[in-house]
């Protein structure tokens, strides 16, 4: 494992002197919070927490964190909302545990809550996270933002030809069986990320209705199908294999590019590559407040969400590259990141991602109900195939 990499607690105390907003219900005595991370966003936000609890002891007394996988976190709160025994206070999500909780209308509307301080988010927000934020449908509060991908990552001294276009990786995977694989998109950031990708990049007729308009990508992840040998359950999972040498190409984002290479779990020397007439599909991480929560412990939950979006406290999300760039806020360079975060972004980071972010198109993801459907007819049309 890179030296540079190791986890710590960046206490900076930048914000330790700015006057917090506060919820019109009076707070009492520092409250104890149950956190749990479905996206893995603390790799990017601890220092984050840490800070506000040294900062301010009068309104957290501690942090309690916990994860969770993504697919299984709405069903775990809505059980403890059914039993009336809400304990977990907030939730880091991703889209994916995001809409599977707004469909059964799990989260409170953290938009109506009354003088919740937020700072006006569209005029801090970078374009793409503000368009990002609409789709939380005020259930959500954006913390951390990238463009994503789909990219593709192979190691070079296994693939003498990389593909240019999505026909050229259906090509590659027929004549090298087992050699490149995704995870199951409902719980992987880059097979997501794939999955909505693909109708942009094969004309499809409508990409935002995998119900209707994808008809070439689910032929195309059929035939693709068939020169899978398996899918992993996660990301991490496959990282590993890419950097056993199991596999040689996968599907991969630029945070997924970097950070494994930065911890060693992939070499160093693993290229990047993009399909022609790709579009990223971005993603961002959210906070979001289980209904049930009580009054006190939102007052203090939104005023540790507003320190949050501070630009001092947006530029620990570079961390290591796990969500390259990371700030859903505007105007925090990599400047302001610690020194080794820097350094690794130095070190792991391409040249190319600033041309490629410019010059090529921006999507959301799919909305909830539609990615819902997505999830669904991958499991059941793809992979049980």
């Amino acid at each position: 494992m890179n030296p540079k990499v190791s986890r710590r607690s960046f206490i900076a105390l930048t914000g330790a002197g700015l006057a917090l907003p506060r919820m019109s219900w009076a707070q009492g005595s520092p409250v104890a919070l149950n956190v749990i991370d479905a996206a893995g966003n603390l790799a990017l936000t601890q220092p984050i927490f840490d800070n506000f609890a040294a900062a301010h002891p009068d309104v957290v007394s501690r942090f309690t964190f916990n994860k969770a996988p993504a697919p299984e976190l709405p069903g775990k709160v809505r059980a403890q909302q059914r039993a009336n025994r809400v304990d977990i206070d907030l939730v880091i999500i991703g889209p994916d545990a995001l809409s599977a909780g707004l469909a059964d209308d799990i989260w409170t509307d953290i938009m109506a809550l009354p003088d919740s301080g937020l700072p006006d988010l569209q005029a801090i927000y970078q374009d793409p996270a503000w368009r990002m934020q609409g789709m939380g449908q005020g259930k959500g509060v954006v913390v951390s933002y990238y463009p994503s991908g789909p990219l593709l990552e192979y190691m070079p001294d296994k693939v003498a030809k990389v593909p240019t276009t999505a026909e050229e990786l259906l090509a590659y995977a027929r004549e090298n069986p087992g050699k490149f694989i995704y995870a199951r998109p409902a719980n992987s950031g880059p097979g997501r990320t794939f999955l909505m990708g693909l109708p942009y990049l094969l004309g499809d007729a409508d990409p935002k209705d995998p119900a209707k308009g994808w008809d070439k990508t689910w032929a195309y992840l059929k035939e693709l199908h068939q020169h899978i040998e398996y899918y992993p359950a996660g990301t991490g999972a496959l990282m590993k294999e890419l950097g056993e040498g199991t596999r040689d190409m996968t599907v991969t984002t630029t945070g997924w590019d970097i950070n494994p290479r930065a911890l060693g779990v992939v070499q160093k020397e693993a290229m990047v590559a993009k399909l022609d007439g790709f579009h990223w599909v971005c993603d961002a991480h959210y906070f979001a407040i289980p209904k049930g929560v009580s009054e006190e412990k939102i007052a203090a939950l939104m005023q540790f969400i507003t320190f949050a979006l501070q630009p001092e406290q947006q530029a620990y999300s570079y961390d290591a590259g796990y969500f390259y760039p990371g700030p859903a806020v505007k105007d925090v360079p990599l400047s302001m990141a610690p020194q080794s975060s820097q350094d690794i972004i130095a070190e792991f980071g391409r040249p190319e991602y600033e041309d490629w972010i410019a010059n090529n198109p921006i999507e959301l993801p799919l909305e909830p109900a539609a990615l819902v459907t997505a999830f669904r007819r991958w499991d059941e049309e793809v992979a049980a195939g």
